[in-house]
């Protein structure tokens, strides 16, 4: 089934053009870039020689040949648009892999959606959260764990009769979101009133947590060993191993980001070699405490229009932090305010 479409992006990929785009990056990554916005682009085009399908999410979940497909067809496009984003693949199983090691049950929408599913909260609040900090760590193979490995080992087995795919094609990390998010996951929404009236449930929970990632992390990485010191996550590069999930810290207070999220995102930074922190939402209110974490080495934020933009800039660029895959569009407004990015943002085509 694969094989047709494994030649076709082996025969396109070019070794000279994929190490030019891998340099760009490099440059950027290394403080080297010397222009005002970071956009890079590949020396030319290559057309795929055959038409790739369309594979729909909830197909892809259910069969790993139609995984690898989906995930392949986004590095087609990427060399046929001639793009600056870096091939790359992942085990596409949504925001709910780690809650689902500790039971939560998988929440999948309609086929036709084509969304990635998300998971329920376990029943019961805060009982059944002491029933959780209870018990030891989940074993990694629980829930989605198994087919979420089994993908990063199949991955392997794919490319290894192809060089160039197995050379320029990473498989980066699944989406095993940050301490806080898989905790709002888990609890539910009553999470934001028991964090005032359980603190210390709250943060046992998350320490649960922490170490679960740590477990289900160092495992990847044993399937997936990583290249050098610098990451690729959603086909853009960042120096360090992981890229966490703040999408819950946007519901905080900065007093409470700097109580319930910076330590624990502080552990996963430390542990693996830094990395780099995506959040939806605002999140220019802790932005001086997310600022200032150790082997944070990028900040992704999919939504700077909820945010004040001069803040973000203040405690990323200015500390030598690149904003990774910003909008062109509010990258060009600091500009127009006559904002310097000292080279360290990033913007897709």
């Amino acid at each position: 089934m694969l094989s047709k479409y494994l030649d076709d992006l082996e025969s396109r990929i070019d070794p000279a053009v994929e190490d030019d785009l891998l340099e760009q990056w490099f440059r950027f990554i290394e403080a080297r870039f010397r222009g005002e916005i970071f956009s890079p682009r590949r020396l030319y085009t290559s057309a795929p020689g055959l038409g790739w399908p369309k594979v729909l999410v909830n197909d892809a979940l259910e069969d790993y040949d139609r995984m690898a497909l989906q995930q392949l067809a986004s590095c087609s496009d990427m060399l046929a648009r001639g793009t600056g984003e870096l091939l790359a693949v992942r085990a596409n199983y949504g925001t709910a892999i780690l809650p689902s090691l500790f039971g939560a049950e998988l929440f999948v929408m309609e086929r036709e959606m084509d969304t990635l599913p998300t998971s329920r909260p376990l029943a019961g609040g805060a009982t059944a959260m002491q029933r959780l900090v209870e018990q030891d760590i989940p074993p990694v193979e629980a829930g989605l764990g198994a087919r979420v490995l089994e993908m990063g080992r199949y991955f392997t087995t794919l490319f290894k009769d192809y060089p160039k795919i197995s050379r320029y094609v990473t498989v980066y990390h699944p989406d095993i979101q940050g301490p806080m998010d898989v905790c709002e996951l888990l609890w539910g929404s009553g999470l934001f009133l028991d964090v005032v009236d359980h603190p210390d449930l709250v943060k046992a929970l998350l320490d649960l947590i922490t170490h679960t990632y740590i477990k289900f992390m160092q495992t990847w990485l044993c399937i997936q060993p990583p290249a050098g010191l610098y990451g690729i996550h959603w086909a853009m590069m960042h120096k360090g191993r992981i890229m966490l999930r703040d999408d819950s810290a946007m519901n905080f207070s900065p007093s409470m980001f700097e109580e319930f999220i910076e330590p624990y995102d502080q552990r996963l930074l430390d542990e693996f070699e830094g990395g780099a922190v995506h959040f939806c939402g605002k999140g220019s209110h802790y932005i001086h405490r997310l600022g200032g974490l150790r082997g944070l080495f990028a900040v992704h934020l999919s939504q700077p229009e909820y945010n004040d933009m001069e803040l973000i800039c203040q405690h990323t660029v200015d500390r030598g932090i690149p904003l990774i895959g910003l909008s062109r569009q509010a990258a060009g407004a600091a500009l127009q305010r006559g904002r310097d990015l000292h080279g360290r943002v990033h913007v897709y085509d």
